[in-house]
């Protein structure tokens, strides 16, 4: 993204100043789009981007602290920056994430409804763009991110979830005849599977 453009964006979501702050941010994050929504998110969680009550016009501005958004270190890309916030997710949150991972890069809807999963994690996740929300499905805003999610499990717990979603689906596509599901079931057991030979593997 070009600074004149980052500075239009800036200009819509902060209208008071934003020339200053498009011209540290365009610096470190290169204009890449998903970082720089990253990074402002990270400035308002760290009280370095704040609203404040102008006393000349009696209305709320936007200000923020520029010596210490320039002090800021910031890895050299969006995905380390953003794997590196996963942590700092509230603890539900991680937890329908790492569900989540088990599907791959994404997940329709209706799977995690199945499996009697709460949908309210995965939308503060998707408000954290962390996730993405479209035509009924869940997906991952970058491949790290499912990474960084699926790593949290040990070797005899991704095995263990694989193969209890894919029993889980399968029942449900016996009882509603769904192809779909059944084949998303068989997906979760092989990937079960593959896991429990690679750890005999390497005993």
């Amino acid at each position: 993204m070009k600074w004149c453009r980052l500075n239009c964006l800036y200009c819509r979501t902060l209208p008071a100043l934003s020339r200053p702050l498009a011209n540290i941010l365009h610096h470190k994050t290169k204009g890449n789009p998903l970082f720089v929504k990253q990074v402002m998110l990270e400035l308002y969680k760290q009280r370095l981007l704040y609203p404040s009550l102008s006393r000349r016009r009696w209305r709320w501005r936007w200000v923020w602290e520029a010596d210490k958004i320039l002090d800021m270190k910031i890895p050299e890309n969006v995905a380390t920056f953003i794997t590196n916030s996963f942590d700092r997710l509230p603890f539900e949150v991680v937890s329908a994430l790492v569900i989540l991972s088990c599907f791959g890069a994404s997940a329709d809807i209706s799977l995690m409804e199945v499996l009697e999963r709460e949908i309210a994690p995965l939308d503060e996740a998707v408000a954290h763009s962390v996730l993405g929300k479209r035509n009924g499905e869940f997906y991952f805003m970058h491949d790290k991110l499912q990474e960084a999610a699926y790593s949290k499990m040990k070797p005899e717990e991704r095995c263990l979830h694989h193969n209890r979603y894919g029993l889980a689906l399968g029942f449900v596509a016996a009882r509603e005849r769904d192809d779909r599901v059944l084949l998303t079931a068989v997906s979760q057991i092989n990937h079960g599977d593959r896991t429990q030979s690679l750890m005999k593997s390497k005993l």
